[in-house]
């Protein structure tokens, strides 16, 4: 029996057999028995589909991929390299800024680092591993979440066609090396991180070429001001 996943229908379409396959129901039961135990883990449930329920299926024009949630109070929820409003903005984001003012004429660094806006204009916040226990970083890694986010990236890729994927890091690399660049605009780089952002994210120009894609293909580009 499939398990009943509360995630925007477009993809619960799109998603449907990884659902009722083994490795989902493990992983279901493993965050289940995570709570059970008293275990504190982030994001909040609500949150865990956040950037799925954000950007359905067929207006996902950008996919941003991220590793694993931050495990500090408030801070995750459910998009990469987001943190809530009032929360103070890591130093990776603070990074993402400041590239973002070198690269996009008038842009403004922003007093938070709720990146909420750009979810809802088609960017696919993910990361590979959805959640994370307390304190704890990679505590929920090789539980099965890599598999079903292995499946989210591949599903894109074969289904959609002209999309920006934008890979910072060996580790997103590494997940989207299947990505089929016949099909799709693929950015990448240099993990935005104090000890690699001066190695080739400052000076990326990730955001502009971004937009410069998107208009190039009769689409709306991104508002990246938040």
């Amino acid at each position: 029996m499939a398990v009943n996943v509360k995630i925007e229908e477009s993809w619960k379409k799109a998603l449907v057999d990884e659902f009722s396959k083994p490795y989902f129901v493990q992983l279901t039961n493993f965050v289940k028995q995570e709570y059970k135990e008293g275990k504190t883990v982030y994001p909040p449930g609500k949150f865990i589909f956040n950037a799925f329920n954000l950007t359905p299926f067929d207006k996902v024009k950008v996919v941003i991929i991220g590793q694993d949630p931050y495990h500090g109070h408030g801070q995750a929820h459910g998009l990469c390299f987001s943190v809530q409003k009032g929360i103070v903005p890591p130093p990776s984001l603070k990074n993402v800024f400041k590239e973002l003012v070198d690269d996009i004429p008038g842009f403004q660094k922003p007093n938070h680092g709720d990146l909420t806006k750009w979810g809802e204009q088609g960017i696919l916040l993910i990361n590979a591993i959805l959640t994370v226990r307390a304190k704890s970083p990679a505590s929920h890694r090789g539980k099965g979440w890599e598999q079903f986010t292995d499946a989210v990236i591949q599903k894109l890729n074969d289904e959609r066609e002209g999309l920006v994927f934008i890979l910072w890091g060996n580790f997103a690399k590494k997940k989207g090396a299947k990505i089929d660049t016949n099909k799709h605009y693929v950015l990448a780089g240099t993990h935005p991180s104090p000890m690699a952002a001066r190695y080739g994210f400052f000076g990326c120009k990730h955001f502009s070429k971004t937009n410069e894609y998107l208009t190039k293909n009769g689409k709306e580009p991104i508002d990246w001001q938040i």
